[in-house]
């Protein structure tokens, strides 16, 4: 059984009253996908930040990189990818669809959600004054709805393959 597979069973079992009331089946499986991907996110930045990285600064000789910003450097790239496999294999289900087409549409939208995080928090923090904590918190909800939308309307849209 592939691991798509299992984990598709897995949200199957999961996804009961009232989480059934609530929710699409789509949905819950996005947000599971979200929060695996979350949780992965979490052990490579610990692995790598401790054992890879073993907190040292980086000296590539014009600038010196911090090593919690050089791990986030390292990490992003594996749930960037992570998080495309489980979107496209196991919340939307499209794999019989062009991959790299998906895959640059995936950057797309990733790379929205980082200026929505970016500017959500200026805005939030700077201009109407909400202490930083709070404003992460509505900044990922936003963040999270918009990664849905595109995630669903644009990037893992069922298209006809040409």
């Amino acid at each position: 059984m592939s691991i798509a597979k299992v984990l598709i069973s897995v949200i199957d079992r999961l996804y009961v009253k009232p989480i059934s009331v609530v929710v699409s089946r789509e949905i819950f499986g996005y947000g599971f996908c979200g929060a695996l991907n979350m949780s992965l996110d979490i052990v490579w930045y610990f692995l790598i930040y401790h054992f890879i990285v073993a907190e040292r600064f980086i000296d590539l000789g014009v600038v010196v990189i911090s090593p919690h910003i050089s791990t986030l450097f390292v990490v992003f790239p594996i749930t960037f990818f992570t998080g495309f496999w489980l979107n496209r294999n196991v919340a939307f289900r499209v794999a019989e669809y062009r991959t790299r087409r998906q895959l640059i549409r995936y950057a797309l939208s990733v790379v929205g959600s980082i200026v929505i995080n970016y500017v959500c928090m200026k805005v939030f923090v700077e201009a109407l004054h909400i202490w930083p904590t709070p404003s992460k918190m509505i900044t990922t909800a936003v963040s999270v709805i918009y990664s849905y939308i595109a995630a669903r309307y644009f990037t893992f849209v069922r298209e006809s393959i040409n």
